[in-house]
């Protein structure tokens, strides 16, 4: 079996072809919609840090009680309510892929992308892929009903 020499012109015509089309990759990439930079404002939404401050979240009485809770989809936020009535909230947004989690049950926020589960009392994860706790939304009720906090 013989290996044929490399000619000039072959390696002059690979290097063209590499060249070029890292050239036009480089230019695809940079104008896709993936490269494209995300104001601050859009990013917090993700993760339901940074949705409208205007109006209630929702009535203190429309939340389950522990060991339920409730998942507002439009906002992002999940909403605990302790027996004693106390409130907190969490991003509905699981810290895996980003997938909004749906249900809360036995004092457990479940995503049902890839089973991650967290505590519904702090947002810990109780069991992964999910790498991180849900992120803490500080709320405030006033006159029986839930506003986000800043």
């Amino acid at each position: 079996m013989s290996i044929e020499a490399l000619s000039r012109r072959s390696v002059l015509g690979g290097f063209v072809v590499t060249t070029v089309g890292g050239v036009v990759g480089y230019f695809v990439a940079r104008n896709s919609a993936a490269a494209k930079r995300k104001n601050a404002r859009t990013a917090a939404n993700n993760y339901g840090a940074g949705a409208s401050t205007s109006g209630a979240l929702a009535e203190v009485d429309q939340i389950p009680p522990s060991p339920g809770g409730l998942i507002l989809p439009g906002p992002k936020v999940v909403l605990i309510r302790s027996s004693d009535d106390h409130v907190h909230a969490f991003s509905a947004v699981c810290t895996h892929q980003g997938c909004t989690v749906t249900s809360v049950a036995n004092n457990v926020i479940t995503c049902p992308c890839h089973a991650s589960r967290f505590s519904a009392a702090n947002g810990d994860v109780i069991s992964g892929p999910a790498p991180r706790p849900l992120p803490t939304i500080n709320v405030d009720v006033r006159n029986g009903e839930v506003f986000r906090s800043f």
